[in-house]
């Protein structure tokens, strides 16, 4: 089996994510399960959960991340290696993932779900809003400003 994501699978995260395509949004959050950014919020501060920004470096230098988040992109190599690091190898530990708008979280939780991760969940309303909820910027929840040289 292979344990990475392969650039096939970003590529059509990235082609649903950009065409706002709600009836995938829709089936993905329906099988798996989602939180709003006021839970994922709570979570992070419980540390009961780790909060994963999967975005592009240029979205993080843009509008920040969420405070207590870990940027690691979906859109760059070693995903996976990067993500392992931050839940310290614990692959039952809860990984909150947030993107956007919803939609490419959802992929890459489906994707971790098949490679073993046992608790993924999809922040669906992302950090701009869409679809499934305001999101994290425009609740005016922290965010932190983030050098993307320095990441």
């Amino acid at each position: 089996m292979n344990k990475t994501i392969s650039r096939r699978s970003v590529v059509g995260a990235l082609c649903v994510a950009s065409l706002g395509v709600t009836s995938f949004s829709q089936v993905a959050f329906a099988k798996n399960p989602i939180m709003t950014a006021l839970e994922a919020q709570k979570e992070v501060k419980n540390k009961s959960a780790v909060l994963v920004d999967v975005r592009h470096p240029m979205e993080w230098k843009e509008t920040g991340i969420a405070e207590g988040a870990v940027p690691i992109s979906m859109h760059e190599g070693g995903f996976l290696a990067k993500l392992d690091k931050a839940i310290g190898g614990d692959k039952s530990k809860k990984i909150a993932l947030i993107c956007a708008t919803g939609a490419r979280s959802a992929y890459i939780q489906k994707e971790l779900l098949k490679r073993g991760y046992g608790n993924v969940v999809s922040v669906a309303e992302g950090m701009v809003g869409g679809p499934n909820g305001k999101g994290w910027i425009p609740r005016g929840l922290p965010i932190k400003k983030i050098n993307i040289d320095a990441k």
